[in-house]
This record gives structure tokens, sequence and C-alpha cells, in this order.
């Protein structure tokens, strides 16, 4: 039946239905009744969740990034690697080993393990090239797998790292690995040249050397001494902004040692410039520890160590490196090392005061020279000066 304005009693009762069901759902909704304010409850926070599930990837491996650049030591990065199974995961990305900072994975020689082995080489595949040099330096030297660490060497060196393309120069000069026969002073040279190029001090000391003994390259006396005074230049400038400490702390001027030609040429240390050894790289310092550990100053089978304490290069064949041409007690895997050895600690102990500077100190550098004849016959007498 219709009423005049055309609605049937039907669609009232309808009307009235839908009107329960839209009170209903407003009363679930938290709403209060018709001609009330109308008010949202707020949903209740339980106790047991957790907001770090609801942070996304790429903020967690920023985070992660900075944290391996900056590690000190590697508690500091491994420590996040136990917390929870997600950061396990997220932490050994490639994104995040690949900025690992060296500190990171300097393990100490007594804490070597497999798992070590296997994190370094993680983050030497991740692209690395510090875990790729210190790994290099590892295997050719303490687990005496030459081709497989010259090979991580040589990545690093592909990638422009300075210590690496080093290292390798003095594996050429030296032919460690091989035979005297398998020398290349040329390759050693052009190595030695391009870490120069990056700022390395050792290489710019060593390609100095070279260029006044005419060693694997045509002889330039005041070219090599250029190279020795900007190595000098170098390692002062280090210090300051590493240890940012005043030049009265550890500068003592004195009279400068007087050469008998007077055409030399002293280094900075020369002139009282008392230069603290700098930190060694956490490679050099685990290969210390691998072989000081084991058999002190031999690493075995009558091979030596260099004797330079920030080095820490064994031989890898009888009578390799170079000894010193007047007490014959030291030994050294470069001129380099040899050079910062004598200003540290050698020049004390090689020989009484008086006899610091001679006549046949040729270079005119006022370090001590070494035997340039790397295999010395048992019959061979030192040449004393």
């Amino acid at each position: 039946m219709r009423t005049r304005r055309g609605f049937c009693y039907s669609t009232i009762g309808l009307g009235l239905e839908e009107e329960r069901k839209a009170k209903r759902r407003k009363e679930f909704a938290g709403e209060e009744d018709i001609g009330r304010k109308k008010t949202r409850k707020e949903p209740e926070t339980s106790s047991n969740s957790d907001f770090f599930d609801g942070l996304p990837d790429d903020l967690i491996f920023c985070i992660l990034s900075k944290l391996s650049s900056t590690a000190g030591s590697p508690p500091d990065f491994i420590n996040v690697l136990i917390t929870c199974k997600r950061l396990n995961n997220l932490a050994l990305n490639p994104i995040v080993l690949s900025k690992a900072s060296p500190k990171s994975f300097a393990v100490k020689a007594e804490n070597w393990s497999e798992s070590a082995h296997r994190f370094i080489k993680l983050c030497s595949d991740a692209g690395n090239l510090e875990a790729s040099y210190t790994l290099g330096m590892i295997r050719f030297y303490c687990l005496q797998s030459r081709g497989s660490g010259a090979a991580l060497m040589a990545r690093a060196a592909i990638g422009s790292h300075a210590s690496a393309l080093y290292s390798l120069a003095v594996i050429q000069f030296n032919g460690s690995g091989g035979s005297k026969n398998d020398k290349d002073l040329r390759a050693g040279v052009a190595l030695c040249a391009r870490a120069a190029f990056l700022g390395h001090i050792d290489a710019l000391r060593e390609l100095g050397h070279c260029l006044q003994d005419g060693y694997g390259i045509r002889q330039n006396i005041a070219e090599g001494r250029k190279f020795l005074v900007q190595a000098n230049a170098r390692e002062l400038s280090s210090i300051f902004s590493s240890k940012n400490i005043s030049s009265r702390t550890w500068m003592t001027w004195h009279h400068p040692h007087r050469h008998i030609n007077g055409s030399s040429c002293p280094l900075l240390s020369d002139f009282g410039c008392n230069v603290p050894a700098s930190e060694a790289h956490p490679a050099s310092r685990f290969l210390t520890e691998w072989f000081g550990s084991r058999t002190g100053s031999d690493p075995g089978l009558g091979l030596r160590l260099c004797s330079h304490v920030g080095c820490g290069r064994p031989e890898t064949r009888t009578h390799e490196f170079r000894r010193c041409s007047v007490c014959g007690t030291v030994n050294y895997c470069s001129r380099a090392c040899q050079a910062l050895d004598w200003k540290l600690r050698h020049k004390v102990e090689c020989e009484p005061m008086e006899h610091w500077i001679d006549e046949d100190d040729v270079d005119g550098d006022g370090d001590g020279d070494v035997d340039e004849n790397n295999e010395i016959e048992e019959d061979e007498v030192v040449v004393e000066r």
C-alpha cells in the first residue's frame, strides 16, 4: 500500500533496519551515540610490540655501514652480529662489509681461526681493498700460500691501494716466494712509483734510494734526494694531523751533524726532528705477532725477520734480505725499512758515536749503508766502513 508521498510501509521497515546496523557499526568502532561528541578511541599499544621490525632495511644498512667504517676493534662490529638474526643477516651484506675499517678485522695472531679467515674473506669478496691487502699479506707470508696471497694484493693494487702496491714492489725487489733470478727491479720501481704517487711514505723513501743508487732505474741523485725529503715532510705532516700535538712536545733541536762532503743534503731527521714511530698497519702487526710468538726473530728454517719493528716481513728464502754493511747483525727487506730503523734505533746501536758519519757514507743521507748483495756466501766478508 502506498501513501500520498509514494512510500510503502515495507520501505520504512527496511530503513529502520539499516539505521540499527549503522548504530551497531558506530558502537563497534568506539563512537558515542548520536547527539554526543564523537571521539575515537586510540588503539592500545601492547607491551611486547617491536618497533625494530618496522624499520626499513635501507636505514639499517646506513647505520651498520657507519658502524663498520668507524669500528676501533673487531668486537665493536662482531657484537652486532650476535644481537639478533636480522642484524646478523644485514651486517654480513656486501654493502656493509665493503666499508669495514681495517681495525674491524684486525685479528690478533693468537686469535686466528677459520672463522676469522672466513670473515676477512667475506670482506674481501665484497670489494673491501683493506681486507684484500690484509688477507693477501697473511696468506703470502704466514700461511705460505704465495699465489693466492699475491693475487689478493694485486686485487687491492688494481684499486689503487698504496700499501698493496708497495708490498708488491718489495716482493719484486727481493724475488720473494721464488729464487734470486725471480727478482724484477724494473717492475719493483714501477710499482713503487705508483705507490709514491698515491702518497705512500715508505714508497717515497724506497724510490728516493733507488734513484740515488741507480737500483732498477737510471741514477739521479738530486731527484732521489727530493723524494727522500718529501717522504720526511709527509711523515711530519701525518704526525701533526693524526696526534694533533704541538711541535714543542716532540721536536728537540740541536746542532746538525756536518757531512764531510759539503754537497750532501741531510734529511729532516738529521736536524733533530725526533719523529715518533707511526702506528703500524694491522697486517704488519699481525706478521710481527705471528712470527714473534713462534720462533722469536727466526721464522724458521734459518730465515730472518726484517729488523724494523714496524714491518714484520720474513724472508722466504735464505739470505733474501740485505744486512747492515757495518755491524752485520740487522737485516732489512727494503731500503725504506733500513732508513726508518736507522733513525729510530739502529743509529745508536750500530757503532760508537764518533763513527756515525764517515767518508764512506757515499749516498750522503746520513744513515747506515746496507749490503747490496742479497745472497751472501758463508765465506764472504761484510764490508766495513
